[in-house]
């Protein structure tokens, strides 16, 4: 893999070296709109998979269901990856963004010296670490894909860790409910460093997805912090209901929740947001 560089008009960031060969392109920014945007493009205009936008600073990031996703120049990392995964069944794409969070999750853990299993995730894919008996918000991932079970297939995935922040940066509105590697550990994490642990923990999970659609090791089902929890499941309408969860299901990345009405599956296009409840 080289890192490559782009037009300087752009904000391109120009080194290279070799990281993974999975990845035919990716490339650095100091700042863009957002890195999803980027690689959507790149998608549009025939670039191949996996291609990656790194960028130091997103000016209109963005998470799920429309809402805003910022953080300082420099204190995190923040990625896209442009897939074109004809090789993969519409109803799996699904476990694009999982193997995505799940080698972030390793390679978080990694770089920064953390103890195996201390980052979560919260279903279905941010990652999360518990904090004095709370929940708090690592990193988030957003997934979007067009023309799946076409001859055109593309998936975007993007993620931004929080790394270096400082918890005296944190916004004041929501500093209870988030962290960062810094916070975690008290000290300073190589964002390079993870960058490159995580395109290689990408490319062990992602083989073998190709191989024969499988999820590595059951590890992302085993990662998930909901299991054995009650939830609130907040709707699109605005509805709240409160369920128990009972797990996910490995082939189609459901959360099970239990409630008055029985066992059942809920998919990610069902509901805006998953709350851990008495959290």
């Amino acid at each position: 893999m080289t890192l490559t560089v782009g037009d300087p008009a752009s904000g391109a960031l120009g080194s290279s070296g070799p990281a993974s060969r999975l990845v035919g392109r990716i490339e650095r920014f100091a700042s863009v709109g957002s890195t999803n945007d980027v690689v959507r493009g790149w998608l549009a205009a025939g670039e191949p998979e996996i291609c990656v936008a790194v960028a130091d600073e997103q000016t209109a990031g963005r998470g799920r269901d429309g809402r805003s996703w910022t953080a300082p120049a420099g204190a995190a990392l923040l990625l896209s990856l442009g897939f074109r995964p004809a090789w993969l069944a519409p109803d799996r794409a699904w476990r694009l963004a999982a193997i995505v969070s799940l080698a972030m999750a390793e390679a978080a853990e990694s770089t920064a010296r953390l103890p195996g299993g201390t980052i979560r995730l919260k279903w279905p894919n941010d990652l999360v670490a518990e904090i004095g008996g709370s929940i708090r918000k690592l990193a988030g991932v957003l997934g979007e894909t067009e023309g799946l079970g076409t001859s055109d297939p593309r998936a975007v995935v993007g993620i931004g860790i929080n790394v270096d922040w400082l918890p005296d940066a944190f916004p004041a509105e929501i500093a209870r409910a988030m962290t960062s590697l810094r916070a975690m550990t008290g000290r300073s994490v190589d964002r390079e460093g993870l960058l490159e642990n995580f395109l290689a923990r990408l490319e062990d999970h992602a083989r073998p997805l190709r191989d024969d659609e499988s999820l590595t090791s059951g590890h992302w089902i085993q990662r998930q912090v909901t299991t054995d929890r009650p939830v609130e499941l907040h709707a699109p309408d605005g509805t709240v209901r409160r369920v128990f969860a009972t797990g996910v299901d490995a082939e189609t990345g459901a959360l099970l929740v239990r409630d008055d009405d029985g066992d059942r599956p809920v998919f990610v296009g069902e509901i805006r947001h998953v709350r851990l409840s008495g959290l």
